[in-house]
């Protein structure tokens, strides 16, 4: 049982997920990641991302036990019998966005996102965006606060919050969520497939600014924010059997 061998033990830095580092460590050892065949991530769900960025080079599946708040993406805290949880997980794989994000100026940045990308306005007035779908254009105008692209894995997240539906882990679709539509009044976003490649194209950026956020790493003053699927990059979750990704999914739509 490969699974319980070699535990890379991460934590982020509250007192609780420390303590728990402490007496992980003591019970089962650590090795480095690099080393690991499981990474146990000790904190809340933005650790597990964190996590799950900081280890996609390498391969080995990552585990979460909540040491946070909500834990969506995290197994329930126990210090005894991890070798055997582990040794029983069911694994999901979870592909990321990659945003390519175009600054007044012409610079170009790009990132990954696991749960979303979202564009919000960066000032006072509401954002006037422009939304192109696989190069056809689909709205000539959103007026919003902000609109953002996610993947099932984040759809219980920012797109949650927004209003947006939680999409099943096993869909291959992407929810596109307004935040605070103005015009078209009664837009409720729309479900695209996996494969689709969304532009946003941000009208009038100087009176009306516009900021871009991939899981938390934000781009100031942007002109045009593409979001697509990054089917190169995969990560591996672990969960208790039982309570894995698409049970999650679906028991949240219930409560």
């Amino acid at each position: 049982m490969p699974r319980a061998k070699n535990i890379a033990f991460l934590a982020s830095d509250t007192p609780e997920a420390q303590t728990a580092l402490t007496r992980l460590t003591d019970r089962y050892g650590q090795v480095d990641p690099a080393d690991a065949a499981v990474i146990v991530a000790l904190g809340g769900d933005g650790f597990m991302l964190q996590t799950l960025h900081g280890t996609m080079h390498i391969d080995a599946p990552v585990y979460g036990m909540n040491r946070g708040t909500v834990g969506f993406l995290m197994n329930d805290y126990r210090e005894t019998g991890l070798t055997g949880r582990l040794a029983q997980a069911e694994e999901a794989t979870i592909n990321p966005l990659r945003m390519v994000a175009t600054r007044q100026g012409g610079e170009v940045v790009e990132a990954l996102a696991i749960n979303e990308v979202s564009l919000l306005r960066a000032g006072p007035q509401a954002a006037r965006l422009r939304i192109t779908i696989d190069g056809k254009e689909r709205m000539a105008e959103l007026v919003c606060d902000g609109a953002l692209v996610a993947t099932p894995a984040g759809s219980t997240a920012y797109n949650y919050s927004a209003h947006g539906p939680i999409v099943p882990i096993g869909s291959g679709v992407l929810a596109l969520t307004a935040m605070s539509a103005f015009r078209p009044r009664r837009w409720r976003g729309a479900l695209l497939p996996k494969s689709a490649r969304v532009c946003f194209d941000v009208i009038d950026p100087d009176k009306r600014p516009m900021m871009a956020e991939a899981d938390g790493q934000s781009v100031r003053d942007v002109v045009s924010v593409e979001v697509a699927s990054e089917p190169s990059v995969s990560h591996r979750l672990l969960f208790d059997p039982g309570h894995g990704l698409e049970e999650r999914l679906l028991r949240e739509q219930f409560t």
